[in-house]
């Protein structure tokens, strides 16, 4: 195979907060698959390049790393894949070393470490505008005699930001020059960075101006508190104001398809199967997906710009007063679009107890699997009207949802917290990034490759389980001589009825006992399984036919409503879940636990929910 035939291995690596990803979606695009490296649950990112020159590449995203001396997970993953130790995974040929051009003093440090594993390597001067716009001169080519590796500068955020960046590659590609080695104590590497910096770089200021004054405001124990506070209000609202219309027309879209295949299908098993079990229940998902994205278009916004951080700053004194602490923020609000790669997060963690907790109280927080249960409960209970001079009151009921499993988790912590004999506090370090425009183009990968994999959990386990639910829902069909609807004979609605002994005291009927069943497997099922239920029992094709919403909404007093949203603030989460708590701490004991405080604070919350509102008329 020739040279230039051959496919490379690029990876890039840098601290957080360095515009690493960015510049991977600037250099691969559309080009890109997400896995997990083997055997951990760490995220893997590769993407593809074809350089101007043809040569092509296959460009590694490693996991953020301040060290190669690990001292979490992510850090051990990085060190292992650019020495080639990692199992599974090749040694890259080239490796591009990220750094913030405007905080080189944190960053050099850590091109020291990479230049001394005498690997080919490049230095990737990112966010180079930013600096200069600064007033932050460095001289590029003295720091690359000083280095002995290329230097480049990059923007990352701007179209063709990486140009220069490419032709350096198949440069450094065909003429592989390794760095020298000379600098192997820790001592001797503070010590090279300051003498790099002086040499140089000249900076006028230590911070930008820009953002001394944004912290002023933002990092205020009272005005950055009420700001975050706000920030989260506004997402909330924003999840029905915008996404309301696109909601619509895909509602309406299921139904009109329902209807167009059963109207051309003989009745029997097979039209039952594909209207009532396949498009009636993953039509009811799917609607969900513009909220879930706007949720995500925040998030990743927020991540962007620089304020994650300082948020988790700003909370540290209150999350220390519940036992955890200002690290716990981040993980916790990962928690929101999935509660998986919150507990994986925790990592990030370095106290054992901090960690610990932060993974037992990461299901309270709202996933974004549980959105479409709320939607379906609030759209079908809350009226959608003005309140409070504009607000939305069915963006302030999903605002309470949201604190209510907010403070459940501070309350959860603060408890365990109190049974621990180590009761000190450990001191939050961390950096907070320079503030930056998110980047349109870095929000859409990602609201991309979030929509992706919510469709397949749609067109996988979710599909899978309407179909299984259809079938137990169907047979076995009813004797001769039923006088009662046939899903009642069912094996499903068997176990439903048998169900409510159980929770009768919660309000909960017979479907809603059937739909949680499959909910253990993914939040998500619980609407498509209401949506089969229905369906399926309904008295005719037109009842079938109508949206779920206003089906419950008649069928069930408000009392039930209530109490099911309550559940579903602290029902135990999906079983994938419980494998992430059990992998994080490889304890099946902790699993239990989680899984136990969980099934036991839903069922107390919502048995109290429906017992209070029937007493005020709400049965």
């Amino acid at each position: 195979m020739s040279a230039q035939a051959e496919t490379l291995r690029l990876a890039l690596l840098g601290n957080p907060n360095c515009g690493k990803t960015a510049l991977f979606n600037q250099l691969t695009g559309s080009r890109q698959k997400v896995a997990n490296y083997a055997g951990v649950t760490v995220e893997r990112k590769e993407g593809r390049l074809v350089s101007p020159s043809g040569r092509s590449y296959a460009v590694l995203d490693l996991p953020g790393a301040y060290s190669l001396n690990p001292a979490s997970l992510d850090e051990a993953i990085t060190r292992d894949l650019c020495r080639g130790f990692y199992p599974g995974e090749a040694a890259p040929d080239v490796l591009v070393c990220v750094v913030d051009a405007t905080n080189l003093r944190l960053h050099l440090r850590f091109v020291l470490e990479v230049r001394q594993m005498g690997k080919p390597m490049i230095v990737a001067l990112n966010m180079s505008d930013a600096a200069a716009r600064r007033g932050i001169v460095i001289d590029r080519a003295g720091l690359e005699r000083e280095l002995g590796v290329p230097v480049v500068e990059t923007v990352a955020v701007r179209r063709n930001g990486a140009r220069a960046l490419l032709e350096l590659i198949d440069r450094v590609a065909a003429n592989p020059h390794p760095p020298a080695v000379q600098l192997p104590a820790d001592a001797d590497l503070h010590a090279e960075t300051r003498r790099l910096l002086a040499a140089t770089v000249s900076m006028p200021a230590r911070t930008a101006r820009i953002d001394d004054a944004l912290d002023r405001w933002l990092l205020h124990p009272f005005f950055g508190l009420l700001t975050l506070a706000v920030v989260m209000f506004l997402i909330f609202q924003a999840v029905y104001a915008w996404a309301t219309p696109v909601m619509d027309l895909i509602d309406a879209g299921t139904a009109a398809l329902g209807e167009w295949v059963g109207s051309r299908m003989a009745e029997g098993p097979l039209a039952s199967l594909l209207v009532d079990g396949i498009i009636a229940g993953l039509g009811g998902v799917i609607v969900f997906l513009p909220q879930i994205l706007v949720l995500f278009a925040f998030i990743l916004a927020l991540e962007e710009s620089g304020y994650l951080p300082r948020a988790a700053f700003l909370l540290d004194r209150m999350m220390a007063g519940a036992g955890l602490s200002g690290r716990s923020f981040i993980p916790l609000l990962s928690s929101f679009a999935c509660a998986i790669p919150g507990i994986m997060a925790t990592r990030s963690i370095q106290d054992p107890r901090d960690r610990l907790a932060t993974i037992l109280v990461a299901p309270l927080m709202t996933c974004s699997a549980r959105l479409p249960v709320y939607a379906l409960l609030i759209g079908a209970f809350i009226p959608s009207r003005e309140v409070w001079g504009g607000f939305n009151l069915q963006g302030l009921v999903l605002f309470g949802l949201y604190m209510a499993g907010i403070l459940s988790a501070l309350a959860v912590s603060w408890v365990m917290k109190k049974w621990r004999r180590d009761k000190g506090e450990h001191p939050l370090m961390l950096e907070l990034p320079s503030y930056r425009l998110p980047n349109p183009r870095d929000l859409l990968i990602g609201l991309w490759e979030r929509a992706l994999i919510f469709l397949k959990r749609v067109g996988g386990i979710i599909f899978a389980l309407t179909v299984l639910l259809w079938v137990l829902l169907t047979f076995p069909a009813p004797p001769p001589d039923a006088t009662l609807p046939a899903i009642d004979y069912s094996l499903a609605g068997r176990i439903g009825h048998a169900l409510t002994a159980v929770f009768a005291p919660l309000g909960f009927n017979w479907q809603i006992c059937i739909a949680l069943i499959p909910g253990l497997a993914a939040r998500e099922v619980a609407v498509s399984s209401l949506a089969t239920v229905y369906a399926l029992s309904a008295a005719d094709d037109e009842a079938a036919a109508q949206a779920l919403s206003p089906v419950i909404s008649d069928g069930w007093s408000l009392a039930t409503g209530l109490a099911l949203l309550v559940w579903f603030i602290y029902a135990p989460q999906c079983i994938a879940t419980w494998a992430a708590i059990k992998r994080e701490t490889g304890s099946w004991k902790t699993m239990a636990v989680a899984a136990g405080y969980l099934f036991a604070l839903a069922y107390l919350a919502s048995m109290l929910t429906y017992q209070v509102a029937v007493r005020l008329g709400a049965g």
